[in-house]
């Protein structure tokens, strides 16, 4: 019998168990974002935006403002000395406008329609108080939507997914490269900024689908061909990496499955989001719990959507959320948090 736990199940390791599956979007739902503890939203390709409830799967707004399919979703908070804090999300859409909502009124707070070609993934870095866009382009914005520079055009596939890294760097999927781009603010006083490219990473086969940071010290990519790497995020070394590391029949253990084709949704790693010792992956149709220390998939659901998933978030109290090509969200829950008992780790990475 394979090692892997199914969600849902009698596991010992990871009892995940379906807890809600909320249903109200029209078309394929890609993106979820956490806004506070009770909160997050949902969205896709309906254009529309679902603030829920993350206890009672009770849906608080439906904003109505973006005229194509969305295409990238971030918390937008603003707090400083003077105001109060407020709880903002920002959204861009294939009708190449970006808009900023507040999350308790649902109203419509800024709009920027500048952009020239799609927005496709946007990462808002606190500690700089700016925000970036990636497209065509990488783009540094203030929280008053003022652009403050961007990169000249990088190729025609462009950013697909952004995440920040230490010492003012950020990591940008472009293709199957990963490019390390680091911020500067200038010297001379004013408002300018400068975004300098300072490393090409090649290592991925195939086209890069999401990135996600660990901790400090380490990131993760995920492709469309199943691999996962593992990197240091001060020298952007690669620490490891595996090919199909969700699927159990390449375990040194367990008989191989033949199998005569494997269409490329069953193999793509969709998503991935972490909380500093596992990663969870969106693969497939499935949800994969990646251990880090251990180096395995210690629980997993096959088929935790009817189609692929495409995006999974973490929530408080040990629970997910997924969304999928299915038009649902669901949200799962970590019945109990066990110790992992003492295995030896399997030499599963090359």
């Amino acid at each position: 019998k394979s090692s892997v736990q199914t969600i849902g199940e009698e596991q010992i390791q990871n009892p995940y168990t379906e807890l809600l599956v909320l249903k109200g979007h029209q078309d394929i739902v890609r993106f979820l974002v956490q806004i506070d503890d009770c909160r997050f939203a949902s969205t896709g390709d309906d254009g529309i935006i679902f603030l829920w409830n993350a206890q009672t799967g009770e849906k608080l707004h439906e904003l109505h403002g973006h005229t194509h399919k969305i295409t990238a979703i971030a918390p937008f908070s603003s707090s400083d000395g003077t105001e109060e804090k407020t709880d903002l999300i920002i959204t861009a859409s294939a009708d190449r406008t970006v808009i900023v909502w507040d999350c308790t009124s649902g109203r419509q707070v800024q709009k920027v329609s500048c952009f020239h070609s799609t927005v496709k993934c946007l990462t808002v870095l606190p500690r700089l108080n700016v925000w970036l866009s990636g497209g065509s382009d990488l783009c540094v914005w203030n929280r008053k939507l003022d652009l403050l520079c961007k990169t000249s055009h990088l190729s025609d596939a462009g950013i697909s997914a952004l995440v920040e890294l230490p010492k003012n760097c950020v990591a940008a999927a472009v293709g199957k490269e990963l490019i390390i781009f680091r911020l500067s603010a200038s010297n001379n006083g004013s408002e300018g900024w400068n975004v300098l490219e300072v490393k090409r990473l090649a290592d991925h086969q195939d086209n890069i689908s999401s990135l996600v940071s660990v901790n400090d010290l380490t990131f993760v990519t995920g492709s469309y061909i199943g691999e996962l790497i593992v990197w240091d995020a001060l020298d952007w070394t690669k620490q490891a990496s595996e090919c199909n590391f969700w699927d159990s029949s390449v375990r040194p253990d367990v008989q191989p499955e033949i199998k005569l084709s494997q269409s490329p949704n069953e193999t793509s790693v969709q998503h991935l989001t972490s909380d500093e010792e596992c990663v969870f992956a969106a693969v497939g149709k499935g949800i994969y719990v990646y251990n880090l220390q251990m180096k395995r998939v210690i629980a997993c659901q096959r088929t935790a959507h009817d189609s692929s998933v495409l995006h999974i978030e973490k929530l408080p109290n040990r629970q997910l959320i997924s969304c999928s090509e299915d038009g649902s969200v669901r949200i799962w829950e970590l019945r109990e948090k066990q110790k992992l008992p003492a295995e030896p780790v399997p030499t599963g990475l090359i």
